[in-house]
């Protein structure tokens, strides 16, 4: 599903217009995005939790040179499906 399908899916649920149903899905996107930025998490009960991990410095191998390079440290997005929706999808 992409998000225009997504989008038709809000608007016939919830009785709303595809023009609506646009913006509230914009609004939810950039909520969950502004949270995560400013280092809150995000929990839908029965959904899930996005949350923000770091992920710390390394060392790896360039796998063309095999010369040891640093990764550096950096943060990453994180979303935990709650049980009801991970229960729902395991049916």
């Amino acid at each position: 599903m992409n998000k225009t399908e997504l989008i038709d899916k809000i608007a016939a649920g919830a009785g709303l217009t595809k023009v609506d149903a646009k913006k509230a899905l914009e609004a939810t996107v950039e909520a969950i995005k502004g949270a995560l930025v400013a280092g809150d998490k995000v929990q839908l009960v029965g959904f899930g939790t996005f949350a923000i991990s770091k992920k710390p410095a390394r060392e790896g191998i360039n796998p063309a040179t095999k010369q040891k390079i640093k990764i550096a440290a950096k943060k990453v997005a994180k979303f935990k499906a709650g049980a009801e929706f991970a229960e729902a999808v395991n049916k």
